[in-house]
């Protein structure tokens, strides 16, 4: 038991600080702006072009053939793992652990994210495969043996060992545990006497949800894209007309928000001054920190959903990689983060919240019983959206690693670790998945570098072609 505890501490002490702070996050950085410059900074300088080439054919009718998905199936899928418990407790804890300056470093690291992103899809499209039931698969591991050449194969296994393994943690038990824990809470807020039964509450619970999974993910990439394409864009419009009455009806204090946003984003001390232990450095880390946990770019999760994609070329669906990166976290964690400065809830700084803040932000216009309940369904929509997302991506590793039946075992499972999720209070789990999390990053970025001239010479051609059509 000594020898785990050390491991264990190894993995969420040690590793976790070198495969998020020192690798990571100058990855994320140094890479973003290398890749924007070898891109001509497309996420910027096409942005338009890309919001009115994914939301603007959002709603025209699309079709895929046998093993596909469409491309706005392939998005919501990829969202569905991305638009979560990241954008609401993840950008509050940002916020109780960084400081209101690290919504700017949030921001930051998203427009860094965008392009690169948006090069791991278009690399998952120009790499794919067909399987042997005639499915499309890609992602980092194919890119990694089909880019870089096979002397590099162990490269990709070693991200799916790692995305395998993260996706029990953070794709499955932590997200299990937070659906059952919102139910919890907005049960108790109506009957305050099922505080007693919250034991068999989660195991019925748990029980439900891994029925409900087992049904969606034993029906293939075909029918998660059908739930996805459904459940991602209504729980998102939803949560967003939600904190936009919020954020209207604390109008008057929007300046001041964004004014205590730019001015602890660089000296959060001269803000909160030092009895709150809020450094600069913590600032930054926790902006990043949770933008890129928050949208996942720079893991290579979101390629393997994309790679299903059927589409006209890997630019076209690559510009889906920019879009979701713009609603996850310039749109969705912004507007989080603003409901919880600008209604003025307490923040206890330096202790890391769940769910409370931005529950406490509903309240001040909603009620403390509706904003319970609301919040309670926005976790459990998002969540369940995030268990299918990375149900796929570890389902696909694994399939990389050992093949279709090793594949469908890893998905049993999968289900049941949602019921032990549920159930279960192994807080150790779930922060050494993080570190896996982390982890994935490194052979994806290696091979993000590596072919960084591929996604340049393919975006090139794509926009002197469109030039030639008229921009057609």
């Amino acid at each position: 038991m000594e020898f785990l505890d050390k491991l264990v501490s190894f993995f969420t002490g040690t590793l976790n600080t070198v495969a998020w702070l020192y690798i990571f996050l100058p990855c994320a950085i140094g890479g973003g702006l290398y890749l924007s410059i070898r891109n001509g900074w497309i996420q910027f300088t096409k942005l338009g072009f890309a919001l009115k080439n994914t939301i603007g054919k959002m709603f025209s009718k699309q079709k895929a053939g046998e093993g596909a998905v469409t491309p706005f199936q392939a998005v919501t899928t990829a969202l569905s793992a991305t638009v979560g418990t990241g954008n609401i407790v993840g950008t509050t804890q940002a916020i109780a652990l960084g400081g209101y300056g690290a919504v700017f470093w949030m921001w930051l690291a998203a427009l860094m994210g965008m392009v690169t992103k948006y090069s791991e899809v278009v690399l998952s499209i120009r790499y794919r495969e067909r399987d042997s039931k005639g499915d499309w698969v890609g992602g980092p591991m194919y890119y990694i043996k089909n880019g870089m050449g096979a002397k590099w194969k162990w490269l990709g296994g070693l991200y799916c060992v790692f995305a395998a393994l993260a996706a029990f943690g953070i794709g499955n038990g932590a997200q299990a545990k937070s659906i059952v824990g919102s139910l919890n809470g907005a049960i108790v807020a109506f009957i305050p006497s099922a505080a007693n039964a919250a034991g068999t509450i989660n195991l019925v619970c748990g029980l439900i949800l891994a029925a409900l999974v087992a049904l969606i993910l034993f029906g293939g990439i075909k029918r998660i894209g059908e739930v996805c394409e459904k459940l991602v864009p209504v729980m998102s419009a939803f949560y967003i007309l939600f904190t936009l009455i919020v954020i209207i009806s604390h109008i008057s204090g929007i300046g001041r928000a964004f004014g205590l946003i730019f001015a602890s984003a660089f000296t959060p001390r001269a803000v909160f001054g030092a009895t709150t232990g809020i450094v600069l450095k913590q600032t930054v880390i926790w902006g990043m920190r949770r933008s890129a946990f928050s949208n996942e770019a720079g893991l290579g999760s979101a390629a393997i959903a994309h790679a299903a994609a059927e589409t006209k070329g890997p630019v076209d669906q690559g510009l889906y990689g920019i879009f979701e990166v713009f609603i996850d976290t310039i749109v969705i964690c912004t507007l989080t983060a603003l409901s919880v400065i600008i209604s003025g809830v307490d923040i206890s700084w330096g202790v890391k919240p769940g769910s409370d803040l931005i529950t406490s932000a509903f309240a001040t216009v909603f009620g403390m019983k509706f904003a319970s309940l609301f919040v309670a369904i926005a976790l459990m929509m998002f969540a369940f959206s995030t268990i299918l997302g990375w149900s796929l991506y570890g389902s696909r590793c694994v399939q990389y690693l050992m093949g279709l039946k090793a594949a469908k075992v890893y998905q049993l499972i999968f289900v049941v670790v949602v019921v032990i999720g549920s159930v279960a209070s192994i807080d150790a789990v779930w922060d050494v998945a993080d570190t896996l999390n982390g982890l994935m990053a490194i052979p994806n970025f290696v091979a993000l570098f590596a072919l960084s001239g591929v996604v340049a010479k393919l975006t090139k051609t794509h926009f002197d072609s469109d030039r030639l059509d008229g921009g057609k």
